[in-house]
């Protein structure tokens, strides 16, 4: 059987798991008459309703007598970990470029990665049918992208299709509109090369990615590299270390309890499975992605996967609040730690350490969005628990110089809106490197930032440009200290009591800021239920009930009408909250709350701060 391995990279929204619905479709692995979501790869609940791939996927199409596996990855650069250990299974890619938005940052790291592999590349420049599509523009800026990636003379001459994911149309002319994806499909067969491996010789695998079963443990997912593999045959697993023959070092043995083979969107069970085919293995109880799965009579060891450091950290805690264990199912330090070390098994690009305590733990992560989606999984599955402000993770450089991470910082708005834009990122200390204006009204621009100086802009930037502009960022490089920023230039009302919101205290409040919490809700000293106006935090009564009198007056009895609350997200409290601020998650609310929760305890606190300042 001939066999293609091919991955799909694309910026997020480019349009590459709607292509491979359209392959889907038109290579017959629907029926005529079935039912088939939108975004059918797409099938974690939370990629559903982000619209964006965070979890790279398994799939694959039969054209003609091919096999062609089909791996569909992330889009985002904090999901990198994802992108970086599935490029080892295939032996080319498919770079997905937006027809209106040209080559974007997360374009540029994914294709960065899959091009320094030796992967032979062809680009699609999709979403022709759009009204502003320039497809001759970005023709140009994707072959100034692969120069600037130092992509081979081979790689560089690469074919150019012009697609439309949604209609399910390529062509290789511009000017000769498509009607189906064959042009792909023959595009794929001639240009990617077949597996470079080889059916005789000793069994060898290198595990890329891991699926779980309650039936049959744990999986790994792999391409197999050399050699044959059956069920029921017994195989040595390595640990990750240096590529080679290993000589008489500790390895576990297990046995091959179930082969599969992806088969369209199904799992097809075999009984052997040959080089060059991804198959997933059940049976290896110590499995690891990086392991290497061999013939126990020939320990050779692959080179492992080889992901990027974490950039971010935070402290997660057990919850501590009054309202603590009301909400969730999993409450406790122990179940919290099992969890967390439970999701490195799969995310290759989480770190998680214990602290000092047994209710906290550091986790770091790629990015905000990284750690974002782990919380938001962790909540949906009953867990509870306090999440402290993202700091950056800094480094020591070759002269002892302390080192921090730089985010490329791309963003797009109208014309009128640069110069609130670039107002707000001088202090934050964002360089700018190069701008645009291709005269559309739309401008434009890149900066390099550090990545503390991005804490808390998205929110700030879509206000600023009325919800126009749309913002990028990925890891750019560590570079020096940029120095002290400034933090939140507003402060926040502190409940001082506990109890329910009022709406009659509510409507007092709400001309000194904007609400967090609306009448009904509970709230406890400590608890930030609002952001002020002014710089300083404030502490406020939110439970102050209108006192009964008998006297009726026309004005005692005025209509109270409350603006509606901001909606605080998971996100957007990471971004919001400072360093003496904690989140509280729980499966049914996100709320924010002070370290210290007595007022008496943050004004001793807030002294002896201000004294220890004044003797430096």
């Amino acid at each position: 059987m001939k066999i293609r391995n091919i991955a799909i990279i694309a910026h997020v929204d480019h349009g590459k798991t709607t292509l491979v619905d359209q392959m889907l479709r038109q290579a017959g692995v629907f029926r005529a008459n079935q039912q088939v979501a939108e975004r059918v790869m797409d099938s974690n609940p939370l990629e559903r309703e982000r619209g964006i791939t965070i979890l790279a996927k398994n799939t694959s199409v039969r054209w003609g007598d091919t096999k062609i596996n089909i791996v569909d990855t992330p889009g985002h650069a904090d999901f990198g970990g994802e992108v970086e250990r599935i490029l080892r299974m295939v032996d080319g890619f498919l770079l997905l470029v937006d027809a209106a938005e040209g080559p974007m940052p997360q374009t540029r790291f994914v294709a960065g990665k899959a091009l320094a592999l030796g992967l032979k590349p062809i680009v699609l420049v999709n979403k022709i049918d759009r009204s502003d599509a320039e497809p001759l523009r970005v023709h140009d800026e994707v072959l100034e992208l692969l120069m600037d990636l130092e992509a081979t003379p081979e790689q560089f001459n690469c074919p150019f299709l012009y697609t439309s994911s949604r209609l399910g149309t390529a062509t290789l002319e511009f000017d000769e509109p498509g009607t189906t994806l064959t042009p792909l499909f023959d595009t794929i067969l001639g240009t990617i090369p077949p597996p470079k491996a080889t059916e005789a010789g000793p069994f060898q695998m290198l595990i890329s990615t891991l699926d779980y079963s309650s039936y049959l443990g744990r999986i790994g997912i792999g391409r197999i590299e050399r050699g044959q593999v059956h069920v029921g045959d017994t195989v040595a697993l390595l640990p990750i270390g240096e590529p080679g023959p290993v000589g008489d070092g500790a390895f576990e043995q297990a046995k091959i309890v179930k082969l599969f083979a992806f088969e369209g969107l199904e799992r097809a069970e075999l009984e052997r499975a040959a080089a060059g085919e991804i198959v997933a293995v059940a049976g290896l109880a110590g499995v690891e992605i990086g392991k290497t799965v061999t013939a126990p009579d020939h320990l050779d060891r692959l080179a492992g996967i080889a992901v990027e450091e974490p950039t971010i950290s935070v402290d997660m805690l057990v919850n501590n609040s009054p309202l603590a264990g009301r909400e969730g199912k999993f409450v406790t330090g122990r179940q919290l730690r099992e969890r967390l070390y439970r999701e490195l098994e799969r995310n290759v690009a989480l770190r998680v350490e214990d602290t000092d305590t047994p209710y906290a733990f550091t986790v770091s992560g790629r990015g905000e969005l990284h750690l974002g989606i782990l919380m938001e999984t962790m909540r949906r599955e009953g867990y509870e628990f306090q999440v402290s402000r993202p700091r950056i993770i800094p480094r020591e450089g070759p002269n002892g110089e302390r080192l921090e991470p730089y985010e490329e910082l791309m963003i797009d708005c109208p014309e009128g809106y640069v110069g609130v834009v670039m107002e707000k990122l001088g202090p934050r200390r964002a360089t700018m490197l190069d701008m645009k204006n291709p005269g559309l009204g739309m401008v434009r621009m890149r900066f390099k930032i550090p990545a503390r100086g991005l804490l808390g802009y998205r929110s700030e930037f879509l206000t600023d440009t009325r919800g126009t502009g749309i913002i990028h960022h990925r890891f750019f490089e560590y570079d020096l200290w940029a120095g002290p920023l400034s933090g939140r230039n507003r402060g926040v009302m502190v409940a001082d009591r506990e109890g329910v919101v009022v709406a009659y205290a509510l409507f007092n409040l709400q001309e000194r800021g904007t609400m967090f919490v609306q009448p009904g809700d509970p709230v406890y000293e400590g608890m930030i239920i609002a952001e002020h106006v002014r710089p300083g935090d404030m502490d406020v009564n939110a439970t102050k009930e209108k006192k009964l009198t008998n006297m009726r007056t026309t004005a005692a009895d005025e209509m109270i009408i409350l603006e509606p609350p901001r909606q605080m997200t998971l996100e957007l409290a990471l971004e919001y909250i400072e360093d003496d601020e904690l989140i509280e998650v729980t499966p049914s609310s996100v709320r924010l709350r002070k370290r210290l929760l007595g007022a008496t305890e943050r004004r001793k606190l807030a002294r002896s701060e201000k004294r220890a300042l004044l003797e430096e």
